[in-house]
């Protein structure tokens, strides 16, 4: 038996985990304590960047502080293709996920302890780093458990996404209320400790779970080639680094750079799958296929990704925050959305797997997230000009995002796994996660466009991209016809 029919075997054999194999629970639980660290540490970032020295900040503009911020978020997906490169051709999938954790661990100790800029530009570079190839890495593997044609797939992705979530929700708690109490490097803290936890359950974990899933090395690179890799990759760090540090690459235009670098990595990406001649005739059909929909996956998490930059900043600034009499941390808004994903990923996987093949084709769920993110821009003019947004407006407007959110989010890991071919299972996987890489970065160049001080602005702001994600969605439901046709039995 092949190591891939070993595989297949195995995840037909094991339903331990709600009907699914136990190697879910562990990729799961990895998942969850690094979403904890991850968003517990960025629901500080922005206030950490643009709060004053006196209040423990670096004393930034917010203009520097949303383009750090939408360059991290970034950075962070981007990655998704330099560990989906490792992954293919050096180590596997599963060896390059535990590596990617080991990372993020150092790049919380590294906000935790090292103070200032110093500090700050570390940290950064180890969790986007890690975190975007643990995210490439961990859904490879979840989808090598399964064959191409099993209906718990999205089901099992949606679990995932619920325990991803479950991290999102507690992390900014956390955080949020350490930094209160103690300052900001006592939330960062509470970020290395939770990754902590989780590295040491996936050890425990591993072997009696996981038993070679994710090891095989689809296609690996010569030895002497792996040296060059390596030389070129310290050389490119360290010029970086360099540029930033010396002032050549100014902090308010990191937005723009990552844009444009993961933009290029995209379209080269989509030139290696479809041109390769690993790719095969169907294979290469499914990925020209995915193009409609990388553009609306990148126009919807470039609305969705405001959370950290325009809702940060809103939420700080615009938000009444006030709950009888205490005044609730800024830095918990951004649970709002997990708990709505904790709260609804459950009946959305049950909805999934009870339609089974009667449910929406995956362009349909596409246009039906940018739809409603196109709605929910729309609810923000509501609010326009009042002296401050009741809680319960922000409420309502990120239980539409969670809706949006869940059509596409998980739906598009899974489809990613679903449309690669062969010989490229974890870069088609990075290839989803440069579209969240762009959209991210371009959340920060908004951004820019953004003034809570001036209504007509503000009114503009979000009457423009609510009109424009609707327009977006009509495009991609009027291609649905096309992209099925291409897809070749995908659905």
């Amino acid at each position: 038996m092949t190591t891939r029919n070993a595989e297949v075997a195995l995840a037909d054999s094991d339903r331990r985990f709600f009907g699914h194999p136990l190697g879910l629970a562990n990729l799961s639980g990895i998942e969850l304590w690094e979403r904890f660290s991850f968003y517990g540490m960025q629901g500080l970032l922005a206030y950490y960047i643009y709060y004053a020295v006196g209040d423990g900040g670096l004393g930034f503009t917010e203009e520097i502080a949303a383009s750090i911020v939408g360059a991290y978020g970034g950075l962070v997906y981007a990655s998704a293709i330099l560990g989906g490169w490792v992954s293919d051709r050096l180590l596997g999938a599963e060896r390059t996920l535990f590596g990617a954790a080991v990372m993020i661990m150092l790049g919380h100790l590294s906000l935790a302890l090292v103070p200032g800029v110093i500090g700050l530009g570390i940290g950064l570079v180890f969790v986007g780093v890690g975190a975007g190839t643990l995210k490439a890495t961990t859904s490879t593997v979840v989808g090598d458990m399964y064959r191409r044609t099993d209906d718990r797939r999205d089901a099992a992705f949606s679990i995932y996404y619920m325990a991803v979530n479950i991290g999102g929700l507690t992390g900014p708690l956390v955080t949020g209320a350490l930094w209160h109490g103690n300052g900001f490097h006592w939330g960062f803290g509470a970020a290395a400790a939770g990754m902590a936890i989780g590295l040491i359950q996936y050890v425990l974990m591993r072997g009696a779970t996981l038993k070679g899933i994710g090891a095989t090395v689809p296609d690996p690179l010569p030895r002497p080639q792996r040296v060059r890799f390596f030389v070129v990759s310290a050389v490119v760090v360290v010029a970086v680094v360099a540029a930033i540090s010396t002032g050549l690459i100014p902090l308010e235009s990191l937005d723009n750079i990552v844009t444009a670098i993961a933009a290029v990595g995209a379209l080269s990406l989509f030139a290696l799958l479809i041109g390769s001649r690993k790719t095969q005739a169907d294979e290469r059909r499914r990925v020209i296929s995915f193009i409609p929909m990388f553009v609306a996956s990148v126009a919807f998490w470039a609305l969705f990704q405001q959370q950290f930059t325009v809702i940060a900043i809103y939420s700080d600034q615009r938000l009444d925050r006030n709950l009888g009499g205490w005044e609730m941390p800024a830095s918990w808004v951004q649970s709002i959305n997990p708990l709505f994903i904790i709260i609804f990923a459950a009946v959305f996987a049950a909805m999934w797997a009870k339609l089974g093949n009667r449910q929406p084709s995956s362009p349909i769920k596409f246009a039906l997230a940018n739809l409603i993110m196109g709605i929910a821009y729309l609810v923000f003019l509501f609010f326009v000009g009042s002296v401050a947004t009741p809680l319960l407006g922000i409420v309502g407007i990120l239980f539409l995002f969670t809706m949006a959110e869940l059509l596409l989010s998980p739906v598009g890991q899974s489809l990613s796994t679903k449309l690669a071919p062969e010989a490229f299972k974890t870069q088609m996987v990075a290839l989803f996660f440069l579209s969240v890489s762009i959209g991210s970065a371009l959340s920060g160049v908004l951004a820019g466009y953004y003034d809570p001080d001036d209504a007509g602005a503000e009114r503009s702001y979000f009457l423009t991209l609510g009109i424009a994600s609707i327009v977006l969605a009509g495009i991609v439901a009027a291609l649905s016809p096309w992209i099925r046709k291409n897809m070749m039995g995908v659905r």
